[in-house]
């Protein structure tokens, strides 16, 4: 049994590992991030930490739209850094078994960042992989640009 954290970008229902998610915010105003990949919106500031923020429409190649107040940003971990995901809602917290949870190849072939597919009577939830979510290139770009603001 896993627990996931779901967020909401449109109709489509993403899920995170809870142990990744550190926490849940109302958007705040994002610096723009010179140099960082196409995918990073800018950087929000979260208790002194400096975070890049990341457009999850892009990556599921959604419609961009403006951020509003009522989005969210979900402070969550990688395995090299944190960054802060903007999500249209957070929907709550949910546990899912291995036998709920098929996975992401049988169905949605190519998204590598996908581990799995719950399917639930009212739709699906992604089950999203922070650390697969950033390509190399685009990690690196990340990388430099992050180093570059710090000496800014």
């Amino acid at each position: 049994m896993g627990s996931y954290a779901v967020l909401c970008l449109d109709d489509m229902r993403v899920a995170l590992p809870l142990p990744c998610v550190e926490r849940v915010a109302r958007v705040v105003y994002l610096a723009p991030l010179p140099g960082a990949p196409e995918i990073i919106l800018g950087a929000v500031n979260i208790q002194g930490r400096i975070i890049p923020a990341v457009n999850m429409r892009r990556r599921f190649r959604l419609p961009d739209r403006e951020i509003i107040l009522t989005d969210q940003l979900v402070v969550a971990h990688t395995g090299r850094r944190a960054v802060a995901l903007v999500a249209d809602a957070v929907s709550g917290v949910f546990e899912y078994a291995e036998p709920d949870i098929v996975g992401a190849e049988t169905i949605l072939p190519g998204l590598e960042f996908i581990d799995g597919v719950v399917k639930l009577s009212d739709g699906l939830i992604l089950i999203h992989n922070l650390d697969r979510f950033l390509s190399l290139e685009e990690t690196e770009s990340l990388d430099r640009a992050m180093a570059m603001s710090e000496v800014a």
